[in-house]
């Protein structure tokens, strides 16, 4: 049932009209004994998803008895963190997914099917799995919150992605990431209906049926001034508040480029990106933007590290960044690759592939450990003199006279260039032009 839909190109909802909707939807549910929340981490601030489950705190009070970040591989929230994306709620509500353990089973989605979805590229089963929170925590409702936007993996993020991804289990995200991968990341980005959906979509149909889920979903483009503004908010319990979501997110966070880019500066901010785990958006949302021969630079002066978990971070360091052959050849030679197949897959997805040149200028990592990854190295304190990101709009841009596209935020959209944004899907309805 689609309780809420609220979704427009210009329209901006304000808070106030955030806790309006929210409050009228749970109003119609009528009372809950037991409710947990799963929203997003820090990496998905601009979501809102934090201030609407205040707003759920607000309506249910000590009902509302569990909050779980909705994790996946990322590493845990710190204090301050939670403080930021969820002010006035008190830490002992939260409680931590951990991908490799505490996990239940709901289901196996048969290997028959995963074949037939990736077209005879894999051949495996995959696991439906979820935090045991969520089936024995005897809660009678389960707010999953969360923004639609495109995604590497899924096409477009969140519904059944926060469930079976963000509270999922090690085997589960593996098999996904690598699904999507190895269908390729061109077919995928800003579609709805994808292989990994479908994976998806066949759990939560014929697994997850008893679990009491709302889904809340945004839709969150920048505005005139660049600041992130809520244009949706979809509620519901089926596919239906998901599919619009999306359609509207198509409209407002993928850009197509009038030409391709022979340079592109992507900014990431220091708060949200401490990783490349994270940070390599700045990859993936523009890869299908970008000129052969062109050049990427990320500024990134949070960067940190490679990966959000210890063991991730170490394939990632010892495989590199090189291309889809290099990485199915690693898989097929390594057993400790083979065996995180979310890591092939993000390998995959942070390459280039050959075709431009990733320069990526990290504020914590060395440039011997960069280049080591297969990136490019750069100081980021000089080109941040150079490029200034905090004084300049997503869009075209120059410096000394030299014109470049610049990203002040690769979570907030996806760029392409229509002759490499490949037909498929419904991905391509309702893209805007331009560079704004």
């Amino acid at each position: 049932m689609l309780y809420c839909e609220k979704g427009g190109e210009q329209l901006v909802l304000t808070e106030e009209d955030l806790r309006r909707a929210l409050t009228e939807t749970l109003q119609r549910l009528g009372k809950k004994r037991k409710v947990l929340a799963l929203p997003p981490d820090i990496t998905r601030y601009h979501s809102h998803a934090g201030i609407l489950t205040c707003f759920a705190r607000d309506f249910y009070g000590p009902a509302l008895t569990d909050i779980m970040p909705a994790l996946g591989t990322h590493a845990p929230m710190t204090a301050g963190e939670l403080n930021t994306m969820f002010p006035g709620i008190p830490h002992s509500l939260f409680r931590e997914h951990r991908w490799r353990s505490s996990l239940t089973t709901l289901g196996e989605v048969p290997a028959s099917y995963v074949s037939m979805v990736s077209e005879g590229r894999l051949n495996y089963s995959w696991p439906a799995q979820v935090n045991r929170l969520l089936t024995d925590g005897g809660f009678d409702l389960i707010l999953s919150l969360g923004q639609v936007v495109p995604h590497e993996v899924v096409g477009m993020a969140n519904h059944s992605k926060n469930i079976f991804v963000g509270t999922g289990g090690s085997e589960g995200i593996h098999k996904s990431h690598f699904l999507g991968a190895v269908y390729g990341m061109e077919r995928i980005m800003g579609r709805t209906d994808t292989p990994v959906r479908a994976v998806l979509d066949y759990a939560r149909e014929h697994f997850a049926g008893h679990l009491p889920i709302l889904y809340v979903l945004t839709v969150v483009s920048p505005d005139w001034q660049g600041k992130p503004a809520v244009r949706g908010l979809f509620i519901g319990d089926g596919r239906e508040c998901f599919e619009k979501a999306a359609v509207l997110a198509r409209r407002v966070n993928l850009t197509m480029v009038e030409k391709p880019l022979k340079k592109c500066v992507v900014y990431l901010n220091p708060q949200e990106f401490r990783s490349t785990w994270l940070g390599n958006k700045a990859v993936y949302r523009t890869r299908m933007a970008m000129a052969d021969g062109g050049e990427l630079i990320v500024l990134a002066p949070g960067i940190k590290e490679f990966g959000e978990d210890r063991q991730i971070d170490t394939l990632i360091r010892r495989y590199g960044y090189r291309g889809t052959p290099a990485v199915l050849e690693a898989v097929q030679q390594n057993a400790d690759l083979g065996a995180n197949l979310s890591a092939a897959a993000h390998l995959i997805h942070g390459s280039s592939e050959g075709r431009f040149s990733i320069t990526c200028a990290p504020g914590k990592l060395s440039r011997k450990e960069i280049e080591a990854a297969g990136f490019q190295w750069a100081d980021v304190k000089k080109l941040q003199r150079l490029y200034t990101p905090e004084k300049r709009q997503t869009g075209w841009n120059s410096v000394n006279g030299e014109e470049f596209f610049f990203v002040s935020n690769p979570a907030l959209g996806l760029w392409a260039h229509e002759s490499r944004f490949k037909q498929g899907g419904s991905g391509r309805d309702g893209a805007r032009a331009g560079g704004a």
